[in-house]
């Protein structure tokens, strides 16, 4: 199963150490399970670019399967222009990729999107 890690809020710290472990393990030899992730610094950023029409889109298109923008957009009753610019934003984050053909894909399984919470002092 392919998923792909969305992070909100997370520490530069502690993705580092991730990628540190990651590292050291290759380095020795061991198996190394990959990992997928997209991080934003604050729930804000995140709104900016998963917006409901482009959570939509990516739902819509996983469950059709690969299809042009042009098919894409006809299916949502949308423009063109406005799907477009979705699913080119969408490929900059690695949501959505391009196949031979042209056609658009989600090749995720699942999108697993984690937003901490920070405790507020006593």
């Amino acid at each position: 199963m392919s998923v792909l890690e969305v992070r909100v809020g997370e520490p530069v710290k502690t993705s580092l150490a991730r990628f540190g472990q990651t590292l050291s393990a290759a380095k020795a030899g061991k198996k190394v399970k990959p990992y997928f992730g997209i991080g934003f610094r604050t729930m804000a950023q995140f709104g900016e670019v998963f917006t409901p029409k482009r959570w939509e889109l990516v739902e819509f298109l996983k469950a059709s399967g690969p299809l042009t923008i042009y098919a894409l957009a006809k299916r949502l009753g949308r423009h063109y222009r406005n799907v477009h610019k979705d699913v080119t934003a969408m490929i900059e984050w690695t949501v959505i990729e391009k196949d031979e053909a042209g056609r658009v894909f989600v090749p995720w399984d699942e999108i697993d999107v984690r937003w901490p919470l920070l405790k507020q002092a006593a």
